[in-house]
């Protein structure tokens, strides 16, 4: 298993299409397992294969208890509600950007091995979700923002919502 090189934005690559994944082999689980280690690494929320230089519908998004689910050719069935919060992007490094998803996200993907499944996420996990799959259709959610936040206004969103904000000395 190895680290990966996050491509960013800038790079042509994030604004295409992926191919369907159609061999589930071993080239496909190093993939899998050194998606996950970068994403660790990175100590991101998920990574989508095209944020590693490879244009195939393969997404790992980290789950409330850290444990790393893999999604095939995913694909989203249902969605619920909404949420509003600040989003990031391992491929837009530093920024973040308000941005409005589905509260609640089901969807619907193949695991390693090729057999369907279906998940569903709530607040950060549906976001990762939503934020992943569009990497797989060529977009960054820049493309929903009005702005980047600034610190300042980061801070003061996670402020009203009753996060611990160290503030800075001097």
């Amino acid at each position: 298993m190895a680290i990966r090189k996050i491509v960013v934005q800038g790079d042509e690559i994030l604004t295409k299409m992926c191919k369907p994944v159609t061999a589930f082999d071993e080239k496909l689980h190093i993939l899998l397992d050194d998606m996950a280690d970068t994403l660790r690494q990175a100590n991101g929320a998920g990574l989508a294969a095209p944020q590693v230089g490879i244009l195939r519908r393969a997404v790992v998004v980290a789950n409330d208890e850290d444990e790393i689910l893999e999604l095939i050719n995913p694909e989203i069935v249902s969605t619920e509600g909404e949420q509003t919060g600040p989003e990031g992007c391992l491929s837009v490094p530093g920024k973040f950007g308000m941005v409005t998803r589905p509260y609640r996200v089901r969807v619907r993907a193949q695991d390693r091995d090729g057999q369907w499944f279906e998940a569903e996420g709530e607040e950060l996990m549906a976001r990762a979700f939503c934020h992943e799959l569009e990497h797989l259709d060529g977009h960054l959610y820049v493309e929903h923002i009005d702005h980047f936040l600034s610190d300042e206004e980061l801070k003061e969103y996670y402020k009203e919502q009753g996060y611990d904000v160290e503030e800075d000395e001097g």
